[in-house]
């Protein structure tokens, strides 16, 4: 069994600055990757940033130049820096992590934390 845990929302104001944590525990034997999502009220869920092992970060457009995504393997845990912070960048932050066991590789989802940029 695998347990997901995302920590590090809150209220900020615009162009405030917040940084969001994510730990995967459990039965598996590496992290092949872990990504970022989002959802915002009446939206669909969607892509942030994402980190695979021994690659590179990638990011929604929306983001660019304002959030950074980090990992460190020893611990199983990725990182969300995230800048200058919008009011369309509220929403409850979702970490998804892909683990191996194995021959197998499978998803699993945080319960989110709320991210609210409010004046």
């Amino acid at each position: 069994q695998v347990q997901v845990v995302e920590s590090g929302g809150g209220l900020v104001q615009p162009g405030g600055s917040l940084r969001l944590s994510c730990v995967a525990s459990g039965s598996f034997s590496s992290i092949s990757r872990m990504d970022w999502y989002r959802q915002a009220p009446g939206k669909q869920r969607e892509w942030v940033a994402g980190i695979a092992s021994g690659a590179g970060a990638v990011y929604v457009d929306s983001v660019k130049g304002r959030f950074t995504v980090s990992r460190d393997d020893a611990k199983n845990m990725v990182f969300l820096q995230m800048n200058s912070l919008k009011l369309e960048d509220t929403a409850v932050y979702y970490c998804n992590v892909l683990v191996r066991a194995g021959f197998f590789e499978d998803h699993h989802w945080g319960q989110g934390t709320q991210v609210t940029v409010s004046s």
